[in-house]
């Protein structure tokens, strides 16, 4: 199992269009799960309601976490698209 911690850097927060391409890519890893944590809830990566409901704003540290083939890949690919400022 791979896991990283990353902050939220949006300024608006991770709403439906950056966790549409979370959920993207997360399918394009298959074999692997993936999930995301807050300390008080985790959700599958793979699920765009899921990831909506912990309500990520910026600021807010998330954990990624995966288990499978390409759990490295998968991590750093999520890690790049919480941290990306440009995904407004």
């Amino acid at each position: 199992m791979k896991t990283q911690k990353v902050t939220v850097q949006a300024p608006n927060g991770l709403h439906a269009r950056p966790v549409g391409e979370i959920v993207r890519i997360v399918k394009s890893f298959a074999g692997t799960t993936v999930s995301l944590s807050t300390g008080a809830k985790t959700v599958s990566a793979a699920s765009m309601l899921g990831i909506l409901s912990l309500g990520l704003k910026a600021g807010t540290e998330v954990e990624v976490s995966a288990e499978g083939p390409q759990e490295a890949a998968a991590v750093a690919a999520l890690v790049r698209i919480i941290e990306s400022a440009d995904i407004e």
